[in-house]
């Protein structure tokens, strides 16, 4: 092979490379919403279950497993006070059946945190009930 044809392949190479990794990162990005935020949190009526639920998870994967129970426990009594016994506006007065599942998906996640406040949950289940809370938080949105 000449010079030219292997710096014609190198090329290609790098552009095929170029564009899957565009293709790669840019897909998970359109999938997300776009919220209007303040401070990070989104403005939305779930917007600040959210944003403790990512607190307490970013803590647990940090290794601060006490400052993740603690917001844990934060999100639990904010749902509860708000979303249950809040009044007519409340989404168990509103919505029952999405309050149900946003309630057996939160208890799932932070049953983990609450019940590791000293160690690591395990890894792979508290990925899946945080990613199933956030899910079900959309339904309510």
């Amino acid at each position: 092979m000449s010079r030219g044809s292997i710096r014609f392949h190198i090329l290609i190479v790098t552009v095929f490379t170029a564009a899957l990794l565009v293709c790669a990162f840019a897909a998970p990005l359109s999938a997300q919403e776009k919220r209007p935020q303040t401070a990070g949190v989104d403005n939305s009526k779930m917007g600040p279950y959210r944003a403790l639920a990512q607190l307490a998870y970013a803590a647990s994967q940090k290794g601060d497993h006490a400052s993740a129970a603690t917001l844990a426990k934060i999100l639990e009594r904010t749902w509860d006070k708000a979303e249950d016994y809040g009044g007519d506006t409340a989404l168990s007065k509103t919505n029952h059946d999405v309050f149900e599942q946003i309630d057996k998906a939160m208890d799932q996640f932070i049953t983990l945190l609450l019940d590791h406040p000293s160690s690591a949950p395990d890894v792979t289940k508290l990925k899946a009930t945080y990613s199933l809370y956030l899910e079900k938080l959309n339904l309510a949105d």
